[in-house]
């Protein structure tokens, strides 16, 4: 065969065998974060090795939203989204679920880090909770120290954080714990609820808002100097200062939420894939804290516990 002959089959055959950068699908996935959370990009970076192992490109499929975390911002984020010719959106965290459930114009919806809600499911929505039970949260605190009076910080605006509330308020009134409520919709007010907390509580629960845990370290360090406990379920909430959280994984949620996406591009409905529950939960104590807050921690409590920090 002569040679410039050779060399056009052997061009052919390479682009047969290297793999295609453009999905079969041809889809474009739009991704809406509540916020600029650590655990809301750890997800979505996850969730872009998943595509990008089935030839999606970051660069040009998937495009990205992360808006202040108010109604408005999400709603013009999703408008956005729309006029780039998303297919789907993958929403990160109750808020972006909700809203995308709104303004989405009824695109299919895959949440992931979301605190999903019994009646949530719709026909275009699927994805995986990362609903914990926060009696746990209050067990654990009442198992280390009797707990009278517990402060929990929340946001109106987020859902994520009212249902948390919700879940709260009923478990207290079971336990006979006084809830005292902070609802911070704003930096300023976070520090202002915190303030007005602190002296009345044994302990502070820090629930899943992104403008309360955007102040994470500062209400921590104020509770540390006020000798209060702060419980939470931040992902690496006790790792940050905190003397316990009740964490789901974010790394497991996106890569979750990308396989959905992908059964999604594949033909399935949102309604056949449902929501998932997450396989990986712990209960983190920070021994540490609770040192420095001269607090015993029982043998029963360590029992509960998935992980220590020392």
């Amino acid at each position: 065969m002569p040679a410039p002959i050779r060399t056009i089959a052997l061009l052919l055959m390479l682009l047969v065998l290297l793999p295609s950068s453009t999905p079969a699908s041809g889809k474009v996935v739009g991704a809406l974060l509540s916020s600029d959370l650590p655990r809301y990009r750890e997800a979505h970076r996850q969730m872009v090795k998943v595509l990008a192992a089935h030839g999606f490109s970051a660069a040009s499929e998937i495009i990205v939203q992360t808006p202040n975390p108010d109604p408005q911002s999400w709603g013009n984020a999703l408008r956005k989204l729309s006029a780039y010719g998303a297919d789907l959106i993958v929403a990160y965290g109750a808020s972006a679920v909700a809203a995308a459930l709104k303004d989405g114009d009824g695109l299919p919806v895959v949440a992931a880090d979301a605190v999903l809600d019994e009646g949530d499911p719709a026909d275009n929505l699927c994805g995986i909770t990362a609903r914990v039970p926060m009696v746990t949260l209050l067990r654990t605190l009442q198992g280390i120290r009797p707990q009278h009076r517990v402060a929990v910080l929340y946001n109106s605006r987020e859902v994520g954080s009212v249902r948390q509330l919700a879940e709260l308020r009923q478990t207290a009134r079971q336990m006979d714990i006084a809830l005292l409520e902070g609802n911070a919709g704003t930096p300023a007010a976070v520090e202002t609820a915190t303030n007005a907390l602190l002296g009345k509580a044994d302990s502070l629960i820090i629930t899943d808002s992104s403008v309360v845990c955007r102040q994470f370290e500062r209400i921590v360090a104020r509770c540390r100097s006020a000798r209060v406990a702060v419980a939470t379920t931040l992902p690496d909430g006790a790792a940050r200062g905190a003397l316990i959280s009740l964490e789901v994984n974010p790394a497991e949620q996106g890569q979750v939420g990308g396989q959905l996406v992908m059964r999604l591009l594949q033909g399935a409905r949102p309604e056949q894939l449902g929501i998932t529950q997450p396989r990986k939960i712990e209960l983190v104590l920070n021994l540490k804290v609770a040192h420095e807050l001269e607090l015993s921690v029982p043998f029963q409590v360590l029992g509960m516990v998935t992980r220590v920090l020392k």
